[in-house]
């Protein structure tokens, strides 16, 4: 338990809390079956510097079972506090006691010490919670994998470096799935899509 909590920085969360929590999880668990499609989160008011968006997939996928890691963008009062009363989720130091990170665009360049799953467990790996400003006018990439017909052309704006480090936690069937946030919607990334330039940028 994270205990004691500091009242004055409490907000509200869901209204509705059953049902825009289950929302979330169904958007969530479907931007993941269908990789670089983007779905609706419900609307929540979010302790800054956290997005409605980032804040709602929190509040939905998190619990006392679910150990986070935060980003020191993330790392406030404010946001300890509301994960603690709404989630009630340990908070940990060490990355590779996370079954979720909370990060934004510049954590995504070094990824070291997240837990990558097990040849017996890998869905047990880290899932990587990423806000960014937004989701698309970034190089475009062909995603492929489970859930594509073909490829998937997909612009995130995330940092050059993400790639080859996820690549180096990419060691099927383990590696990490990542949710993207941005303007109240969420894009997938399973661990089991392969990304390479598009078919158009090698022509």
């Amino acid at each position: 338990m994270n205990r004691p909590l500091p009242s004055g920085l409490l907000q509200p969360a869901f209204d509705d809390p059953v049902l825009e929590a289950q929302r979330c999880f169904r958007a969530a668990f479907t931007a993941l079956a269908r990789p670089g499609t983007r779905h609706a989160l419900a609307p929540v008011p979010a302790p800054a510097p956290l997005q409605p968006a980032t804040y709602a997939l929190c509040l939905s996928l998190l619990d006392r079972h679910t150990p986070l890691w935060l980003a020191p963008a993330f790392d406030t009062a404010a946001i300890r506090a509301n994960l603690a009363f709404h989630c009630d989720c340990p908070l940990v130091e060490a990355r590779d006691e996370a079954l979720f990170a909370l990060l934004d665009g510049a954590a995504l360049e070094d990824l070291s010490g997240f837990y990558h799953g097990s040849e017996r467990c890998p869905e047990q790996s880290c899932t990587l919670l990423v806000q960014l400003e937004r989701l698309e006018r970034g190089p475009a990439l062909a995603w492929r994998g489970p859930g594509i017909e073909g490829q998937r052309l997909v612009g995130l704006p995330v940092p050059a470096a993400f790639w080859p480090q996820r690549a180096r936690h990419d060691i099927a069937p383990r590696g990490l799935d990542a949710l993207f946030c941005a303007d109240g919607e969420v894009l997938g990334l399973p661990r089991t899509t392969r990304i390479g330039p598009s078919l158009e940028a090698v022509a």
